[in-house]
């Protein structure tokens, strides 16, 4: 049995990639390494906590030593990294928190890698998840290719450029198997509530302002969370070793009309009138280093794995709203704090 070790499996993305390796490879061991820091929620795996061939483990990438034991006692046979600190406005408020985070835990599992993996390296792999912000901002027209210039404009995406970086680095220097992908927006379910899509949603629903940086102007490419899951699937099983592939979901959208879209759905949800949630946006000042837009080309991924998106962001949107409206508990104990109960009273009596 291959032991895998998912870093950040209790926050938004890394949950919906544990959930999909554990149900779909019961001959993998996975093993779930996050901080819980208050992105991380143990309530979004609830439903394969008890699985026999997954296992959590509470453990922070800055402390090396810690990471150094970890891969020494599991013997891991390859690593998914996700964990990492990733609100733009928090890397703004608190840049050093995302250095040593992003930069020094990845350097940290790197470093536990290189150690641990050195008598048998041609087996194993080191899978990297990153940003498309990396590449800094697109002007009208133009896409981020595999190839784009690093360019990265604010403290997050700083980090995770450098986290790119040593993980090439590691590559190139010490013959380590790595692979980098660098996914656009994600949404979906379990996503916190610090980011667009949810915030907007649990603020409509409660009537609370919907603010916009600027003028809403600004373009994001949208990828539903369980397509970019499939695509890291797909990319640690079949992706070539020294390797980037850019993961995106073919969906532009200005941030105005995106808000538009959600308010019109969540209207018709609710039995609202038409244009009602609308009025609930406010225009404040622009954030700080806001990229105007980003765009990726993931003809890469599609031409050598065969994966492209599942769904477009119309049919998208829907089965998120649905999702935020049936699951109103999780998103009340996420908005109250109950949901960090969660791990003391499910893991801790253990």
């Amino acid at each position: 049995m291959k032991t895998i070790l998912i870093t950040g499996g209790a926050g938004f993305i890394g949950s919906h990639v544990v959930r999909l390796f554990v149900e779909k490879y019961p001959e993998y061991k996975i093993v779930n390494l996050d901080k819980l820091t208050y992105a991380g929620n143990l309530a979004n795996l609830k439903d394969i906590e008890n699985k026999p061939n997954y296992e959590f483990v509470k453990g922070d990438i800055i402390e090396g030593e810690t990471i150094l034991k970890l891969f020494e006692e599991k013997q891991f046979d390859g690593v998914i990294h996700l964990a990492a600190e990733s609100h733009v406005d928090r890397s703004i408020s608190n840049p050093t928190e995302f250095v040593f985070t992003n930069v020094i835990g990845t350097v940290n599992l790197l470093n536990a890698a290189k150690h641990i993996w050195k008598d048998t390296i041609s087996e194993k792999k080191f899978y990297h998840i990153s940003t498309d912000e990396v590449y800094g901002s697109l002007g009208e027209e133009g896409m981020f290719t595999e190839e784009t210039r690093y360019d990265p404009h604010s403290p997050y995406s700083a980090s995770k450029a450098s986290s790119d970086h040593f993980v090439r680095a590691y590559h190139d220097t010490f013959g380590l198997p790595a692979i980098i992908s660098n996914c656009s927006n994600n949404y979906g379910s379990y996503q916190f509530p610090e980011k667009l899509i949810p915030l907007f949603i649990h603020n409509i629903k409660n009537k609370k302002p919907l603010p916009v940086y600027g003028k809403g102007e600004n373009i994001r490419d949208w990828l539903w969370v369980e397509d970019h899951a499939a695509a890291i699937d797909v990319i640690f099983h079949k992706g070539r070793i020294g390797e980037t592939y850019n993961i995106g979901g073919f969906n532009e959208w200005k941030n105005i009309d995106l808000i538009r879209v959600i308010c019109r759905v969540m209207d018709e949800k609710l039995g609202r009138p038409g244009g009602e949630s609308e009025k609930l946006i406010t225009f404040v000042k622009d954030r700080a280093g806001h990229d105007l837009r980003y765009a990726i080309d993931a003809s890469k991924l599609k031409n050598e794995l065969g994966w492209e998106p599942s769904l477009q962001f119309e049919e998208g949107i829907q089965k998120t709203i649905d999702w935020y409206l049936e699951n109103k508990e999780w998103l009340n104990n996420v908005t109250s704090g109950d949901y960090q109960k969660y791990y003391e009273k499910q893991y801790v009596k253990r």
